[in-house]
């Protein structure tokens, strides 16, 4: 009987957990699933049953392929400027021997503290046609007319590295603030130019925080919705847009519902490869 309670106790201490995973991530992602077979009807009513009309059309049709291939090139591109541009200040913080690191860090988070779509249509008093950015090469004499720098991919792809650059910066600062500053010593004391420490020692073992922001800059960016809106232009829609389209706009929730589980099971495959390699263990550190 002991034996028998003491194998419950570990259930026990996790049920409180996994009912809550349950209740607001298994349960409603399984009700998506269902309803992905349901039929939405030419009268607009949706029919419920087992119907592959909405799977046939989405893994069939070569638009939502281009989408989704579309949607993983902008997220890729947008994570390696992230990884450029991220490491460099996460490095100056990390090794920065003053006593303002809570200071930096709280620099770090502040726009966090700044609603995310006010920060994204920002970007539009920067770099529209009368925007501060064309306002100043018109002012130098650099430009004639005004550059078209909005509504294009490269403007959502700045709007998206903008939003995730924090994450990534976090997550590559922890790795470093961990390293044991006497094997940098003992590199040097043994030859090593502070170039090579860096290649050799540094590098390395940053590479678990440099993986999880990699991983977040990534999955965030590929399931964004509402940078190509405020950004992009027509062209420019992402995965996510077509998911809110057939949904708010067609009504049509059972396609919308298989769009959904698209992209949820590319992103999750991503997720399973990065835990096998890595572990989702050095996010949570991240954030701890």
């Amino acid at each position: 009987m002991d034996g028998r309670a003491s194998a419950m106790r570990p259930w026990l201490l996790l049920s409180p957990a996994l009912a809550t995973v349950t209740l607001l991530l298994v349960v409603p992602v399984m009700f998506i699933l269902v309803y992905s077979f349901w039929l939405r009807t030419a009268t607009g009513a949706d029919t419920s049953g087992f119907h592959l009309d909405n799977w046939i059309e989405v893994l069939t049709d070569p638009f939502y392929r281009d989408i989704l291939f579309k949607t993983l090139r902008i997220a890729l591109v947008t994570t390696l400027f992230c990884i450029v541009l991220g490491y460099v200040p996460a490095y100056f913080i990390a090794m920065s021997r003053t006593g303002n690191k809570t200071l930096l860090l709280l620099l770090l988070i502040l726009p966090f503290w700044i609603s995310y779509i006010i920060r994204t249509m920002s970007w539009i008093n920067i770099l529209g046609a009368s925007g501060g950015l064309n306002s100043l090469l018109l002012t130098l004499g650099i430009i004639s007319e005004p550059m078209r720098l909005l509504y294009n991919e490269g403007s959502v792809i700045l709007g998206l590295v903008h939003f995730l650059l924090p994450f990534m910066v976090l997550n590559v600062y922890v790795s470093l603030e961990a390293i044991d500053r006497n094997l940098l010593d003992a590199a040097r004391s043994l030859g090593a130019s502070d170039l090579q420490a860096f290649r050799e020692v540094t590098l390395p073992l940053s590479m678990p925080g440099l993986a999880a922001g990699a991983l977040l800059c990534f999955v965030l960016s590929a399931g964004t919705y509402i940078t190509p809106v405020v950004l992009g232009g027509p062209r420019d829609a992402m995965f996510a847009n077509l998911v809110f389209d057939a949904i708010i706009t067609q009504l049509d929730w059972p396609l919308g519902s298989a769009l959904s589980i698209v992209l949820l099971v590319v992103l999750g495959s991503v997720v399973l490869v990065y835990n096998r390699l890595v572990g989702v263990g050095q996010i949570a550190k991240s954030f701890g």
